[in-house]
């Protein structure tokens, strides 16, 4: 590891409570480092369920307004949200201690490991769990650290999105959202696929062809036609489609209920989630496992196992035949997919989503309103509550009823709801005794209160 964190035993977060912010700092108390952080989020007279655990970890927790730096501080971690104009920055610098960015971090962490690093504009969260839990089945206790909690370690009181292990293997999320994937250099680099997300598509190929180049070994996703381009070996490769030159694919898909089953080369799956897409990403991971040395059935037995990852088709419960599902979906590709991913579950759909990010939401407009389109089904609903604004200098130019006015156009049950909280009475009248409510939305963390504002306000 290099020298910079050796030699730093102190390590301040600024910004801890994020999911990738939060993760690195619990990784790094896992292997003995001192670890303090502030939030914005963190108010001595609200509850934080971050806050707690971290400090159940043994992190000490502060508001973000300077007092959690001092001389001691020998090293101080920003995300790309913090602003120069930030209490502890300021402080920090007039300390003159070191300023790192995360995602620099987290690339010194990997070179003390054999990492396998997975990239993509979908999936990236699912595929580390699902690869996670392979490799913990195996035997070979690897290491975490993911950008959502899974679900069998948040049982354990957990955030749940990092883990340290005693062996050599470490499975981290590689973005491209802030263009941070050209830094890390893995064992093995996945590519799940390439769709227009907050960047054009020739910026996005650019930042992936410099993650190939850096990964020693570079598996990618054949049935995707951008990451497909990337590919490096199709020995090493993975495919939904039978006929394609990949060494690992996807037979016989089956969807029953909340459950799924395929068959790859030849050997069996059933896995307890939703979705042709999540069946993909477990296609990923088992590449991935079998390149390693990880036998087909070894990795079959661990994903009947699997339990699923905060907020990614989590289902909340079941009320007299309705039933409500919670999913982090929030570009175009992965709304369409969690939208199809939940018709077989029941008659009709109602899916609701939080857009976030004014700039983001206007530049991806059309495509949100074409793949949303596609995907629904005549019986089919689409709601959405204004834009998720985090607060700064975004230009207020679109609203979330616009796409609703577009989706309209197409002859699609689409319906606005300026106040999310307005919803549950809203859309009370269009349920049925055979129907899935979806909510769908990120960055925004009050939506999982929401989720559970709804399922005890509704009334089926």
């Amino acid at each position: 590891m290099n020298n910079s964190l050796e030699n730093s035993q102190n390590v301040f977060f600024i910004g801890i409570a994020g999911s990738g912010m939060s993760a690195i700092a619990q990784y790094l108390k896992g292997i003995g480092k001192n670890i303090s952080g502030s939030d914005r989020y963190f108010k001595p007279a609200d509850f934080n369920d971050t806050k707690n655990k971290l400090e159940a970890e043994g992190i000490i927790c502060f508001e973000q307004n300077g007092e959690g730096i001092s001389s001691s501080t020998q090293l101080v971690v920003v995300s790309t949200a913090i602003e120069d104009t930030v209490a502890e920055v300021q402080k920090a610098k007039q300390l003159n201690i070191p300023i790192i960015k995360r995602s620099e971090l987290l690339a010194l962490i990997s070179e003390s490991k054999k990492t396998i690093a997975v990239g993509g504009t979908s999936g990236k969260s699912t595929t580390v769990a699902m690869l996670f839990e392979i490799l913990e089945h195996a035997g070979l206790q690897p290491s975490l650290i993911s950008g959502a909690g899974l679900t069998r370690l948040i049982k354990q009181n957990k955030i749940g999105n990092a883990a340290v292990g005693k062996g050599e293997w470490l499975i981290i999320e590689a973005d491209e959202s802030d263009g941070s994937i050209v830094q890390y250099k893995p064992e093995i680099g996945i590519l799940l696929n390439v769709d227009k997300d907050h960047k054009d598509l020739p910026e996005l190929m650019q930042l992936f062809l410099q993650f190939k180049n850096n990964s020693k070994t570079f598996i990618v996703n054949q049935s995707n036609k951008f990451a497909v381009t990337l590919s490096q070996d199709s020995q090493h490769d993975f495919s939904y489609e039978e006929n394609s030159n990949a060494a690992y694919f996807l037979k016989n898909f089956q969807q029953h209920g909340f459950k799924i089953s395929f068959e790859v080369n030849a050997t069996p799956f059933t896995m307890n989630t939703l979705g042709k897409h999540n069946a993909e990403n477990a296609l990923a991971a088992i590449a991935a496992a079998n390149f390693i040395g990880i036998d087909l059935n070894i990795c079959a037995e661990a994903l009947q196992h699997y339990e699923g990852i905060y907020r990614r088709h989590q289902i909340i419960g079941e009320k007299n035949g309705v039933v409500l599902n919670d999913d982090y979906a929030h570009n175009p590709a992965k709304c369409a997919a969690s939208i199809k991913a939940c018709q077989p579950v029941a008659e009709k759909l109602i899916a609701w989503f939080q857009p976030h990010g004014y700039t983001p939401t206007k530049f991806l407009r059309k495509d949100f309103v074409k793949e949303i389109a596609e995907a629904l089904r005549p019986q089919d609903e689409i709601w959405m509550s204004e834009i998720f604004y985090a607060g700064g200098t975004a230009i207020k130019d679109i609203s979330a009823n616009d796409l609703i006015n577009d989706l309209k156009a197409l002859n699609k049950n689409a319906f606005f709801v300026e106040h999310r909280n307005d919803f549950v009475k809203s859309v009370k009248k269009h349920l049925t005794n055979n129907c899935t409510i979806l909510l769908m939305g990120a960055r925004d963390p009050s939506l999982e209160a929401f989720a559970q504002f709804v399922w005890a306000t509704i009334n089926c």
